[in-house]
């Protein structure tokens, strides 16, 4: 059975058809500048990666996202790269959805009356990212009938959440109307990685307590507990939590209304403040890259050097607090793009925790790209890197659905 797994931004689409015989990826690549001007510097393109395993990149009009499917299409069933000799052998599509709020719980099928759902009330659980996400299921109707498609929600895991974790402290009646309280996001991540710590602790996953940290341009940390959450960084949006790319993370709310006041902004406007403008790019006043920030740091730049510390502060603020939660810990997990290639910010992280038995092998200070057990036989508790695998976790459910 082939899985197709699709993931829409706002102007691109990231794709991989997996054999789930295997879990193999047999093509993957991306649609980027979807939108975008054929005479601009970057112009619209399809990057492909095929049966030959050779990267393709081709230039070419994408107007939509429709032309994007057309075109990975196109590709996947080329006689001499594609992985399929016809459409009908791709058995489901599955589609990352970010937060479709409190209308959907778990992965399901599309429907006519899914999709309307979707359409109608989910739109404003993640304004960003819903657009898209629905552009691309249209796009998968229209390009692929007849080809079952699956909704897999980044919110499912954190759906074990108890109400003291997900609740505000503000009017009930907030809740019960719109359904305002804390979702959190990147739970396939987190999802995958549960599973493969229980794998490299030998124990059942029903058995692990651990905190996840999702380390990226956004970044999120979850507290499980016997391989479900209670409770996670991110908030009602991606916004709150730890100090990120270009998202502030965590601040007084009376910010929001003093900043507007002073800089004479709108609401639209201080919300872009808030997730473009801000976090380690704000700090550092030139970028919100980690790999940037560590190069910065080197030259002696100061603000590098403070961006990176707030950064590694705010993650072991979070990894405390959730060791209260638990109790005892079995493992702490890094991934993400930060988690899994910068080793000297993992250790930041946790340094000064030896107290707790959480000790970090200073032997993968240099690694530029590692993986597995990062801390010393003396630890009492483990720390691992695990190179997440969303995409997977997508084309098990729409497996699970369509089988």
């Amino acid at each position: 059975m082939k899985v197709l797994v699709v993931n829409c931004g706002s102007s691109s689409l990231k794709y991989q058809v997996i054999d789930m015989d295997n879990e193999s990826v047999l093509a993957k690549g991306k649609c980027d500048v979807i939108g975008g001007s054929m005479d601009a510097i970057t112009p619209p393109y399809i990057e492909y990666k095929g049966k030959s395993g050779k990267k393709i990149k081709e230039v070419m009009p994408l107007p939509d996202h429709l032309a994007a499917f057309k075109a990975v299409v196109k590709y996947v069933t080329d006689p001499e790269e594609g992985v399929v000799a016809d459409l009908s052998e791709i058995s489901a599509i599955g589609h990352r959805i970010v937060n479709a709020g409190p209308f959907f719980k778990e992965s399901t099928l599309v429907t006519d009356e899914v999709l309307k759902t979707f359409k109608e009330k989910s739109i404003p659980y993640a304004p960003l990212h819903n657009p898209p996400a629905l552009q691309g299921i249209n796009a998968c109707l229209e390009t692929m009938p007849g080809i079952k498609q699956v909704l897999v929600f980044d919110t499912s895991f954190h759906q074990t959440m108890p109400e003291k974790a997900y609740m505000y402290g503000l009017p009930y009646e907030y809740y019960e109307k719109y359904g305002v309280r804390r979702y959190g996001a990147h739970g396939m991540s987190h999802d995958f990685v549960t599973t493969e710590a229980a794998k490299l602790l030998n124990k059942p996953v029903d058995e692990v307590n651990m905190i996840s940290c999702h380390l990226g341009n956004g970044s999120s940390i979850t507290a499980i507990k016997n391989g479900k959450c209670v409770d996670t960084s991110m908030g009602f949006t991606p916004l709150e939590g730890l100090v990120m790319g270009t998202r502030c993370g965590d601040i007084d709310p009376a910010i929001i209304e003093f900043i507007m006041d002073k800089e004479n902004l709108d609401i639209h406007e201080m919300l872009n403040v808030l997730n473009k403008k801000s976090g380690l790019l704000a700090l550092s006043g030139e970028t919100g890259d980690v790999r940037d920030l560590r190069e910065l740091r080197k030259g002696g730049n100061d603000r590098a050097r403070l961006a990176l510390e707030v950064l590694s502060y705010r993650v072991k603020k979070y990894i405390g607090a959730y060791m209260a939660v638990l109790g005892h810990i079995d493992c702490i997990t890094f991934e993400g793009g930060i988690g899994e290639h910068n080793p000297d910010v993992v250790k930041a992280c946790v340094d000064g925790l030896e107290e707790y038995g959480i000790i970090y092998d200073d032997s993968h200070i240099d690694d530029e790209m590692y993986e597995g057990v990062i801390s010393t036989p003396e630890s009492k508790v483990k720390m691992f890197v695990i190179a997440t695998n969303e995409e997977i976790v997508i084309a098990r459910e729409a497996l699970r659905l369509t089988k």
